[in-house]
């Protein structure tokens, strides 16, 4: 077990370093797992975690970033009983998502790295093993994934998959700056394929997506047509609390800052994929974006051609009546 002390925030300018892995290493595979004050679900997913069947090692790297509850206890429980398995790094103070996600990660030995967060689960016994399988058959492809089935734990909603089943078999990075189609607890990716995260990527407000664009860089993203983990819906989540205006300002900001990373090689793209947001929020009746702008979003939409094998002819009408006839759509929508 590793306990460290809080980050130091002197440092946070620079860019993240990732160790090297060991020479001599034998995991073939390492789950990334990060968790806080997630008592009542921490002991399922490591249970997922244990329960797969495989004809090779792996680790369970576990980050335990100060919870307040009862999680840390339950983590040091399974800690005891599967050393050989599991390790565990916990801290001296908080240290927020991407922090703790980036220390797991560097303790990753793996040759490859799947993610878990500490609520959701995995229902496949195989899953690691089908991944490894499709990766190591597909040696153009860096990432790898599946669907997952999406629950609301209070049962409001009916669940849903993402993505669908039969989605392509194979995408690759201008799909994934399009609309993020892999759930967290579904990927599995080349351990180390970069030897530095930067700077800036712990002091986002969401990790999973850029972590994938990094990874897609250098491959095709793979997916594999089974339903193999569960994302849980709750109050306590990251997301799930969040306003939807507020989650779309958060993905720009990234993804501006990722446009950067990439040497402006997908401004357009990526642009187009920002205004998208904000034209459906519009759609959808959100106050906070007015009339004109919807339409310049709608402009930009058009232009740049991202759209056309993601939306229906339909869709693509009324969009386009909105950029360029904006008083008929304002009759058509009374």
């Amino acid at each position: 077990m590793s306990n460290l002390p809080a980050h130091d925030s002197s440092k946070r300018g620079t860019n993240y370093l990732l160790s090297p892995l060991p020479a001599t290493s034998n995991i073939k595979v390492s789950v990334a797992m990060i968790t806080y004050n997630q008592e009542r679900y921490i002991a399922q997913a490591i249970e997922s975690v244990l329960m797969q069947e495989t004809d090779f090692d792996f680790e369970l790297v576990i980050g335990e970033d100060y919870s307040t509850d009862k999680t840390l206890s339950i983590v040091e429980d399974y800690c005891k009983r599967y050393p050989e398995k599991i390790k565990l790094i916990k801290y001296n103070k908080n240290q927020g998502l991407l922090f703790n996600l980036y220390n797991v990660l560097n303790l990753c030995q793996g040759k490859f790295v799947a993610l878990l967060e500490g609520d959701d689960y995995w229902t496949s016994k195989h899953k690691i093993q089908r991944q490894v399988d499709f990766l190591e058959k597909f040696d153009n492809c860096s990432i790898c994934f599946h669907t997952t089935e999406c629950f609301f734990e209070n049962k409001s909603k009916p669940s849903y998959f993402h993505p669908e089943l039969n989605y392509k078999k194979f995408s690759n990075i201008e799909d994934l700056l399009v609309r993020n189609f892999i759930s967290t607890c579904s990927v599995m990716y080349r351990n180390r394929l970069f030897n530095e995260l930067p700077n800036w990527y712990c002091l986002l407000k969401l990790g999973d997506w850029p972590l994938h664009i990094f990874n897609a860089q250098y491959g095709e993203i793979g997916y594999i047509n089974e339903i193999m983990s569960a994302y849980r819906i709750h109050q306590g989540g990251v997301w799930s609390e969040k306003d939807r205006y507020e989650v779309i300002k958060n993905t720009e900001d990234m993804l501006k800052k990722i446009d950067l990373f990439l040497s402006n090689k997908y401004t357009k793209l990526i642009y187009a994929a920002i205004a998208n947001w904000y034209y459906e929020l519009f759609l959808v009746g959100d106050k906070r974006v007015s009339f004109s702008e919807a339409v310049a979003y709608s402009k930009t939409c058009i232009k740049s051609k991202t759209f056309y094998k993601y939306k229906s002819k339909k869709d693509w009408l009324k969009m386009y009546c909105l950029a360029y006839f904006p008083i008929l759509y304002k009759y058509l929508s009374l």
